[in-house]
């Protein structure tokens, strides 16, 4: 099976993953304490949870692009530049869940934001599909 598109499928799963604990987040699940630095433990506010629904979006917009670089979606001609956007994005997240202050969310976020880090990283340097 081709390198990038195993890649692909794990930057995928994660991307799942964080949209559905944003969903959650956005419709009210009290897991506050795992993101945005555990500012807000428990349910989100309103205006967080405007935020997570964001960050859904946000998320599934990261999932096309990528998919996009792999030869998906072969209709769609996004500039390379854009899939080296959510390459750069997923470097800064992997930094800040790093660096959280909250321990559990570090715990959760870390690992799943180095995954789609690398999966980027591995993509954005094997030759066009």
């Amino acid at each position: 099976m081709n390198v990038a598109i195993i890649a692909a499928g794990v930057f995928f799963v994660c991307c799942a993953i964080v949209i559905f604990f944003q969903i959650a987040l956005a419709l009210g699940a009290p897991w506050g304490h795992l993101a945005m630095g555990g500012r807000f433990p428990g349910k989100f506010p309103a205006a967080m949870r405007i935020a997570a629904v964001l960050q859904a979006i946000l998320m599934a917009a990261m999932a096309i692009v990528v998919a996009e670089r792999v030869g998906f979606f072969a209709e769609l001609r996004f500039p390379r530049s854009l899939f080296w956007g959510v390459t750069v994005l997923t470097f800064v997240s992997t930094v800040a869940n790093f660096a959280t202050p909250s321990i559990p969310e570090r715990k959760l976020w870390a690992p799943v934001a180095t995954l789609m880090c690398v999966s980027c990283f591995v993509i954005a340097f094997l030759p066009n599909p």
